[in-house]
């Protein structure tokens, strides 16, 4: 007997997403931040979380450090290893949109397939795509985790924007450049964003 056939789902009989909304006072959502390593993402992304939950919202940050250490730690930084990191993601991502939880990742996640397949299994509609463009120079610049540095001297192999591209979104909901934007403002354009979508009743203050 193949394994799938001992699976028997008892979807019909959980309570619902909606249910869970409802118990919670609000909509949940994907709000998935790509860009490269330096860009800002985990910043913004701890700053929203922060902002939302003043306003009573309950959110979720996935990102590199809790996944990595985690339910990923068997998994490097192989091309098949990278798609695999960003498909269980978006599998655990899915769950805490169906329990009505706000859910913030912030990934590389380099190109537009690797996001396409993130989007295909949370849902389009509840997806949406946050681009940190900040400059390859400025992320450079910062290199807060020393990563550039390893990767220009061929340290770190297939490194994004070293010697692994990243490809641009070519439709994102919004895109936030740091190098011209305040973390305030960052936030600001994000709430603008988010708050319609998440709570009807709230109003960007």
């Amino acid at each position: 007997m193949e394994e799938k056939n001992l699976i028997y789902p008892i979807f019909d009989r959980m309570m619902t997403r909606q249910d869970k909304e409802e118990l919670l006072g609000q909509h949940s959502v994907m709000i998935w931040f790509t860009g490269l390593s330096g860009s800002g993402k985990s910043t913004i992304a701890i700053a929203l979380e922060r902002e939302l939950h003043k306003r009573g919202l309950l959110c979720r940050i996935l990102d590199g450090d809790n996944i990595r250490s985690g339910i990923n730690n068997n998994l490097g930084f192989s091309e098949a290893d990278r798609v695999e990191n960003i498909r269980r993601i978006a599998e655990v991502s899915k769950l805490f949109l169906d329990s009505g939880i706000i859910t913030i990742a912030a990934f590389i996640s380099p190109n537009n397939d690797i996001r396409e397949m993130a989007a295909n299994i949370i849902g389009q509609d509840d997806f949406l795509e946050i681009f940190v463009s900040t400059p390859l120079e400025e992320c450079e610049k910062r290199d807060v985790k020393g990563l550039y540095a390893k990767a220009r001297k061929g340290e770190i192999k297939n490194f994004t924007g070293i010697s692994a591209p990243f490809e641009v979104p070519e439709h994102p909901a919004l895109s936030l450049d740091t190098s011209k934007l305040t973390l305030e403002e960052s936030v600001k354009h994000l709430l603008e964003l988010v708050l319609p979508k998440v709570k009807r009743t709230v109003e960007v203050e």
